[in-house]
């Protein structure tokens, strides 16, 4: 089995999902299955903000979790939509529905536990469990979300709930540079990095991956393969 996250800009439009649908089935190729966490699609949390800011300068927390939780479930949807229609059975769950539990803190939620059983039910009848990352309910089943960059949160959390020793974290990045990419020329990419440098590079503004996901990461020991969706470049691993 393996467990692979796809960023926002990994789904921003169909021609898009097809391509992480291509990353998916290689899996599969393999003789895996596949437990799957996926992002909203490019904007769409940031949109829903927006909105909600047009209504109110300070939006109720709880609400304001219920309206962006919808960007995450319309991925996963969308996506075992594509995947039945390629031929392969999937099926998508939300943050409830795959038994992640978390504290009430609204907007900036910690994932208490997660009950595994559905998932486990699912993978035995399905190729492919399409997981909401970002969220998850409380004790009383209100819907939380876990706050920036949450479905990595949610990927690593989830791999250490199914024991297993692996995470693939994919984006529009092939990897983890010592700086950014995009504005250093003599960028150089990282083969392997500890917990504690990725910890830092997160800390001090490095977008690739939340602190809180290497945190968990560490904690269970669990390696993280950043990879770019959109290229077949060995990628990063955090170990």
């Amino acid at each position: 089995m393996k467990v692979v996250k796809f960023g926002g800009s990994s789904l921003t439009n169909d021609e898009n999902l097809k391509k992480v649908a291509q990353k998916i089935i290689q899996f599969l190729n393999e003789g895996q299955k596949v437990v799957v966490i996926l992002s909203a699609q490019g904007k769409t949390t940031d949109n829903l903000l927006e909105e909600a800011k047009r209504l109110s300068e300070h939006p109720n927390k709880r609400e304001l979790d219920v309206l962006i939780s919808v960007g995450e479930q319309i991925s996963i949807s969308k996506f075992a939509i594509l995947l039945n229609e390629m031929g392969y059975k999937a099926i998508s769950l939300t943050g409830e529905q795959a038994g992640i539990i978390t504290d009430k803190n609204y907007t900036q939620a910690k994932i208490q536990e997660i009950h595994t059983n559905r998932i486990w039910k699912e993978l035995e009848e399905n190729d492919v469990v399409v997981i909401a990352g970002f969220q998850g309910i409380d004790e009383n089943r209100n819907i939380t979300t876990l706050g920036r960059n949450g479905s990595d949160t949610s990927a690593v959390a989830i791999a250490a709930a199914l024991e297993q020793k692996e995470c693939y974290i994919f984006s529009d990045i092939d990897g983890i540079y010592d700086k950014d990419p995009n504005q250093h020329y003599n960028a150089k990419k990282l083969e392997t990095i500890t917990y504690e440098h990725m910890v830092r590079l997160s800390q001090s503004g490095a977008k690739v991956l939340h602190d809180r996901c290497v945190k968990i990461a560490q904690k269970y020991d669990i390696k993280i393969i950043v990879k770019s969706t959109f290229n077949d470049n060995k990628g990063s691993i955090v170990q």
